[in-house]
């Protein structure tokens, strides 16, 4: 069994990365892949992480905010605990004519980091920040789908990093929600004499 699924990673990996291949991808595909590693690229991000904290209201903040422990939280499972666990070689190391784009990297494969991420930050955005969740949604696949493009992993790693995305930014909305609830609940006393003091 596991090697007929491996036969169908290898050949969508290989329809991805052989079939689908052209200039304007080869292009596009590599840049898009590695924004996390472009100095212009960070310095867009910051700023818009910026705006959304200044001017995003009360749930841009919260989504501004709670982007960096969903990003520390989803990429250091992923990276220190998952791949550990599977130890799965990179398509780029160990298949044969693979048409890399990227350098291929030391890491294991299996799941994908940057699909893991950028799942995360696109549910708690879109949480947040609804009217653009298509955006966010959009940007996170083009994000996956380039990792198998440019030969680093196979789709298997972007549809298991994917889901293991979704479900670390539901975890830190969850416990968000719980933390509110709570600090809401142990105010509600202090802020009820508040006002019964001032009405008498």
């Amino acid at each position: 069994m596991a090697d007929f699924l491996y036969s169908i990673d290898r050949a969508l990996f290989y329809f991805i990365n052989h079939t689908l291949q052209n200039p304007l991808f080869d292009l596009v595909m590599p840049v898009l892949t590695d924004l996390n590693k472009q100095p212009v690229a960070i310095v867009i991000f910051a700023l818009l992480w910026l705006l959304l904290l200044a001017k995003g209201g009360r749930a841009g903040r919260i989504a501004a905010l709670l982007l960096i422990p969903t990003i520390y939280f989803s990429d250091q499972l992923n990276s220190t605990f998952l791949k550990h666990i599977f130890d799965r070689l990179r398509p780029c190391h160990a298949l044969e004519d693979v048409h890399i784009l990227v350098p291929c990297g030391s890491g294991f494969s299996f799941p994908s980091s940057h699909a893991v991420n950028n799942f995360a930050a696109a549910i708690v955005l879109a949480f947040y920040i609804p009217k653009g969740k298509w955006w966010f949604y959009s940007f996170a696949a083009a994000m996956a789908f380039s990792r198998p493009y440019v030969g680093a992993h196979y789709p298997s790693d972007i549809l298991v990093g994917s889901v293991v995305g979704v479900g670390c930014g539901a975890l830190i909305i969850f416990l968000y929600s719980q933390i509110e609830a709570w600090w809401k609940h142990r105010n509600a006393p202090i802020e009820e004499a508040s006002k019964d003091e001032a009405e008498t």
